[in-house]
């Protein structure tokens, strides 16, 4: 699933792409993608781009006095450049969700792979109205220090599910919840609310630090290369057998019904092995 960085760096990319440009029209190909119907995809065409912004994980294309259009990527969405598009009318099958057409005649294609369909679209006036993003808590790359301590503090979460609900902190999910507590050192089952002063502190300098890196690893990445690259500079996510390449040990996995999540015993959870929840109850 994108994440902050790779949102953030498509919504720069797209921004620098939409420049003096104005939308010419939006195609919907599936229409399950839409989430809304008031005011409708027609009231974003001319309509000049005044840029792409990103809130958490959702992409806000906003148009010069028209409405937004908020697109929410979910596990397998993504957006293609395209220089040019082809005269004949994309299928109603396949991956295609929406065209975005530009007046150069440019534009974007919204695409999910896989039978999950997900993907969001919104149109909207205001981007408070998408329920998503109403409820997000602070951005993950700038909530302070003080304000982590104060959500934390808020909370009985493992840290593994403090980093990633997006009503606490948004913009982390799977990916890099695992790269921030692993280069906090923490275990992913400890309790938010029980985090001493020092781990807090190394929590915080690790979410800036996990995220900005990554963002600037995505910034120098195409587009269309993001997906692949991510895991490229990922230390302990997806990379279970794996040797961690702080300490040695091998990294290890905890599965659930629909995801997992990966540490290193060593690093995180003084040595002990953390057991497979699909088998028995988690250890502390």
């Amino acid at each position: 699933m994108p994440e902050l960085p790779e949102v953030q760096a498509l919504a720069e990319r797209m921004t620098e792409a939409c420049a003096d440009r104005s939308l010419a029209r939006v195609e919907v190909l599936s229409v399950q993608v839409l989430k809304t119907f008031d005011p409708p995809p027609q009231a974003l065409h001319d309509r000049t781009v005044a840029g792409v912004g990103r809130h958490g994980k959702f992409l806000d294309l906003t148009t010069d006095g028209g409405p937004h259009l908020v697109l929410h990527l979910a596990r397998a969405g993504w957006v293609h450049r395209r220089a040019s598009f082809p005269a004949k009318p994309p299928g109603r099958r396949g991956p295609l969700a929406l065209r975005l057409v530009l007046d150069d005649g440019s534009g974007f294609d919204v695409t999910e792979q896989g039978t999950t369909k997900r993907l969001a679209a919104y149109v909207v006036a205001d981007p408070a109205q998408v329920p998503g993003i109403a409820r997000l808590g602070p951005d993950a790359l700038a909530v302070t220090e003080e304000q982590l301590a104060a959500l934390a503090a808020g909370t009985r979460q493992r840290l593994k599910t403090f980093l990633t609900d997006q009503t606490v902190l948004a913009g982390v999910g799977n990916a890099y919840s695992d790269e921030i507590a692993h280069r906090a050192r923490l275990s992913p089952y400890a309790t938010a609310a029980l985090l001493k002063p020092a781990q807090l502190a190394g929590l915080h300098a690790a979410l800036r630090a996990v995220l900005g890196e990554a963002l600037e690893h995505a910034r120098a990445v195409p587009a269309d290369g993001l997906k692949a690259e991510k895991k490229a500079g990922l230390a302990v996510h997806g990379r279970e057998g794996e040797r961690c390449p702080v300490c040695g040990d091998t990294v290890r996995s905890v599965n659930f019904a629909d995801s997992s999540l990966q540490y290193c015993p060593t690093c995180q959870t003084g040595g002990r092995t953390l057991a497979d929840r699909r088998l028995s109850r988690l250890l502390k």
